[in-house]
């Protein structure tokens, strides 16, 4: 974009660089233009006289410095000249009027027009004799008259940074001389943090400012936009919010959020995933950057702190992280010399610097959560773990360690945070006493009050085995599964303690009196228990979708489980729904009868077990599994929903059929993201399902116990697949090994690898179509081996779409045959639904693709739905109306080039028109008025593509339908007719006026 500056010079206009600051630069552009000679000159700048002082002010980083820098170079470009009062160059720490000569001086330097010597004598004179009554009064005159002569000869605006650094006596000159000497035709700029009112330069200089210009926070959308424009990506929402929630009351300054996005690129936090940035690190985990200097300059408000005060804030930080810490903690001690005592006097402090906050309940946190993070990183002085052992310490003594527990269950996480330092005959007692009273109120509490436990006790103790089921139970009924699976080394141990019979068979006596009886039954509940803590263990495994049989686990997990058949069969489940390697011969028939345990809570029975693996399988396996089922617990609904959940390898929607009111689907684990992607994906809202994708990709890559989620990738694929973005469907699919053979993953790649086809119409564009059918075909059969069935369906009826289309009859008939006999086998919902799409698009059977299409929709499967309608379009009454509702649902789901090709070779076919989406609108969108007006700021189609978190392409198809909205040709004339107003008199920005309407009704320019 191009603007006249000074003598009519053109200056080629840069967008800004700075987020949600342009009116409060072009504030301090405005300020800074008003140069010029009293009686004005031909510059186009105001008067003399109208030259103003502002102080542009704002807390710890919010962008002073950027924002009138980046004024100084609008203005600079326009032709204006602008200098900077040095002060921090003067002589002596003290400053003072002295300091500010040197600092004027300077700027006279700076200004040649040949009357410098001049100017620096009257000065000089005036300062020699400055020492008397009155001199310094005449001093400043005196500065301030050269500096208006020199402004007169040569206009200038002066700026300053720091002004809260600036030491008091300097600060009270310059004040003096902006008030009562102002240097006429010299606009004055001032930047600096809010000053406290006891400060000198905190009354004086914003006394001395015409109008005081304070940079607000900036909004959560300018947060977003500022890191998808330094990331130079678009972003995951996601990220954003992790961002934001780490910073607190900083969550709206520039600086600190471009510290944590420094942070997390020095550690290897982010990953570029599916065209956006992700986050790879758990949200609490995020940080600003270990620099002491910018840690004190971002979140002291006042003054930077020593480094004795950051010190000590470190090791409050690292008490903190471990467990709560209160005031009342810190104030028990007798001894003022004590380590709590010093960490008492830093907690004052800290709070007087608005650091750190205590509660109502006198609870101590720090108000950065990313301040204390990075803090955590620092060498922390003295032993931490000594502190909460004597925290500790300080409660048992006065109450013992049962009533400590019972009475301060929070002191459990001083006791796991102390580790060694307490003993365990103090530690069990009150460990087991806070889980006990916290269990009800505080679920976190009581989970690391028993994994604490765990570490202090033995695994032969005799309440290891009750420890290990309350911890599990307590987990598994608040859905934490990865609190499940931190049991899996003390459970290996205590499986290896032998209990029950397998002690009783080392037993040479063959008698025993009536105590060896109770030991006996004790026994068998322990072996029970274990039992079910090792089925409990394994069904979060699965919802974490981690197998034990996976070539990278750990082979104790795989002994422990085949000495627990029920949970071997319960691990062996995760093969058939996309989790880990397949497993057939974990469901050998007439095992069932042999299997012990029942169901409790959300760990399902062996028999339901076996009803979630034959779901994925034959009709006639199905059948038999739940007739196993005691009681006829499941209605047909309940069996159609398990069945559909396990053709999308949905094993969390599975179990919810299965377990009806006992399971929940809640929590953060993978398979109930998965659960929310597949729904998504089914409802037609693909932009969540791929969400869901990413953070469970992400999860798997951040280290928090979770594997990695090989359907969710497949179906991400699909996605993108039928949106046309063939190169991000690739990229998840390189992320399947090879051996993944689940339905779900060959449908994904055949789609994949027949559009790629498509794409070169030459030979080698058949060799691929066929090279993919072939392929298919193979994990079809390779599928059939495992004993996946579920799912299957879709992969034939692609199969069969494509072998129409290329007027294959042999491979047709084939397929169809093939589709048939697999319903006859599988005898599902879905498959019934494949069966009647299959014989509309071979056969034109009309009836067969409507009632596939009632049962759709009664179902809700839009994208299926859309497959169902193309089938209506070429073989149904009324092609125009189905082949508009094909429409409205494929811009719905956003899907691209596949479909539209698809359709639009149907309308050909029965001579009907494709519905142009164009919605009838009066003016533009907002999005559309905020994408134009990034064009008229120069913006190229990558920088606006990673402002609004899209891709380049999607940024040139909004600019061609704006184009034929407006009638403009180009960018250039876009950006024209918006500048002029002319897009405004046309109606189409409602609301907006001709941004400079003159007097003859002409707009002149925003």
């Amino acid at each position: 974009m191009e603007k006249k500056g000074k003598q009519g010079v053109v200056v080629q206009q840069r967008p800004s660089p700075l987020v949600g600051r342009q009116g409060e630069v072009e504030d301090v552009a405005e300020a800074l233009r008003t140069t010029g000679h009293t009686t004005g000159q031909a510059s186009g700048h105001a008067t003399g006289a109208a030259a103003r002082t502002l102080l542009v002010t704002g807390g710890a980083g919010t962008g002073k410095t950027a924002v009138v820098e980046q004024a100084r170079q609008l203005v600079v470009q326009e032709g204006a000249k602008v200098l900077r009062l040095d002060w921090e160059s003067g002589e002596g720490p003290a400053g003072g009027t002295a300091a500010l000569t040197d600092a004027v001086c300077g700027v006279l330097a700076k200004v040649h027009d040949g009357r410098l010597p001049a100017r620096i004598a009257a000065v000089r004179r005036v300062q020699a004799r400055a020492g008397g009554p009155g001199g310094e009064v005449a001093l400043l005159s005196t500065l301030g008259e050269v500096l208006a002569d020199a402004a007169r000869e040569v206009p200038f605006a002066l700026i300053l940074d720091n002004a809260e650094r600036m030491p008091a006596r300097t600060a009270s000159a310059l004040g003096l001389l902006l008030r009562t000497f102002r240097p006429a035709g010299v606009p004055v700029v001032m930047a600096g943090r809010p000053m406290s009112p006891g400060h000198v330069a905190g009354a004086q200089l914003p006394a001395a400012a015409d109008r005081v210009l304070e940079l607000p926070a900036l909004s959560s959308a300018d947060v977003g936009e500022l890191v998808a424009r330094r990331l130079g990506r678009p972003v995951q929402p996601e990220l954003v919010t992790a961002v934001l929630a780490s910073l607190g009351p900083l969550a709206g300054s520039p600086a600190a959020v471009l510290s944590v996005l420094a942070s997390l690129e020095e550690c290897g936090g982010l990953l570029e995933l599916d065209g956006q940035v992700c986050l790879t690190v758990p949200e609490g985990g995020l940080r600003l950057r270990a620099d002491v200097a910018e840690l004190g300059r971002l979140c002291w408000p006042d003054a930077s702190p020593d480094a004795g005060t950051v010190g000590a804030a470190a090791v409050l930080a690292a008490l903190v992280e471990q467990a709560e810490v209160r005031l009342e903690d810190l104030h028990r001690v007798k001894s003022p010399d004590g380590p709590l005592q010093a960490v008492g006097r830093t907690v004052d402090r800290l709070v007087g610097d608005r650091v750190v906050t205590v509660g109502q309940d006198g609870r101590i946190a720090f108000a950065v959560p990313a301040l204390a993070a990075a803090l955590r990183t620092l060498p922390a002085r003295g032993e931490v773990r000594s502190l909460h052992a004597t925290i500790t310490g300080l409660v048992t003594d006065r109450l013992g360690a049962t009533a400590a527990g019972t009475r301060r269950p929070r002191l459990a996480g001083h006791v796991a945070a102390a580790g060694a330092m307490i003993d365990d005959g103090l530690a069990v007692p009150l460990l087991l006493a806070a889980a006990g009273s916290s269990v009800r109120f505080n679920q976190a509490w009581a989970v690391r009050s028993y994994h604490s436990v765990l570490r202090h006790l033995p695994p032969h103790d005799p309440r290891t085995p009750g420890v290990l089921h309350e911890s599990a139970g307590l987990s598994l009924r608040h859905c934490d599964h990865i609190g499940v699976l931190a049991l899996g080394e003390p459970l290996l141990a205590c499986l290896d303690v032998p209990h029950g019979d397998e002690r009783g068979d080392r037993d040479e006596r063959g008698d025993r009196d009536e105590r060896g009886d109770r030991e006996d039954r004790g026994d068998r509940r322990d072996r029970d228990g274990l039992e079910w803590v090792t089925r409990a263990w394994a069904l979060s495994a699965l919802h974490e979708h981690r197998s034990p049989y996976d070539d990278d686990a750990d082979p104790r997990y795989r002994a422990a489980l085949q000495r627990v058949p029920a949970a071997e069969v319960l691990a062996a489940v995760g093969g058939r729904y996309g989790i880990g390697p397949s497993t057939p011969t974990a469901f050998r028939p007439g095992e069932a009868a042999q299997e012990s345990g029942s169901g409790s809570g959300p760990v399902p029975s062996p028999a339901e077990v076996r009803l979630l693996a034959a779901a994925v399988g034959s009709g006639a396996e199905f059948e038999r599994a739940r007739r196993g089922v005691p009681g006829d617990a499941l209605g047909e609904a309940a069996l159609d929903r398990l069945r559909n959940a396990a053709a999308y390898g949905d094993l969390a929607g599975a179990l919810e059929a299965v377990l009806g009111e006992r399971y929940v689907v809640a929590g953060e684990s993978t398979a109930v993201r998965y659960h929310s992607m597949v729904r998504h994906y089914l409802t037609g809202d693909w932009d969540s399902a791929l969400s869901c994708a990413r953070r469970i990709e992400t999860r798997g890559r951040s280290g928090r116990a979770a594997g990695v989620g090989q359907l969710a990738r497949a179906l991400a694929a699909e996605i993108q697949l039928m949106r046309g973005e063939l190169g991000r469907a690739r990229e998840w699919l390189d992320l399947i090994p090879d051996s993944a053979g689940h339905p779900l993953v060959a449908r994904a790649r055949l789609g994949v690898r027949y559009w790629s086809g498509q794409v070169d119409k030459a030979l080698a564009g058949k060799v691929l179509v066929d090279e993919a059918l072939e392929a298919a075909r193979h994990d079809v059969r390779r599928a059939r081996e495992s004993g996946l069935l579920a799912g299957l369906d879709r992969v034939l009826l692609r199969m069969l779409s494509i072998t129409v289309r290329g007027d294959s009859p042999e491979a047709t008939r084939r397929t169809l045959a093939e589709l048939e006999a697999l319903y006859e086998e599988a005898a599902s919902p879905m498959t019934y639904e494949a069966v009647l799409v299959a014989r509309g698009m071979v056969h034109g059977d009309a009836d067969s693709a409507l009632a596939a299409y009632r049962l759709v929709q009664r179902r809700v499967d839009l994208p299926l739905s859309v497959d169902c309608c193309q089938c209506l379009t070429d073989v149904g009454d009324d092609p125009q109306s189905w082949l508009d509702e094909a429409t409205r649902s494929g811009h719905a789901l956003g899907m691209g080039r596949p479909v539209r090709s698809l359709l639009g070779a149907a309308a050909r076919r029965r001579n009907v028109s494709i519905p142009r989406r164009r919605a009838v609108r009066t003016g533009l969108s907002d999005r559309e008025v905020r994408l134009i007006g990034m064009v008229s700021d120069g913006s190229t189609n990558r920088q606006i593509a990673a402002r609004l978190a899209c891709s380049e392409k999607t940024v040139e198809q909004r600019l061609s339908r704006l184009f034929q909205r407006t009638g403009c040709r180009s960018r250039v004339e876009l950006a024209a007719a918006w500048l002029d107003g002319s897009l405004a008199r046309q109606g189409l920005v409602p609301g907006h006026q001709a941004p400079w309407p003159d007097p003859k009704g002409r707009s002149q320019g925003p």
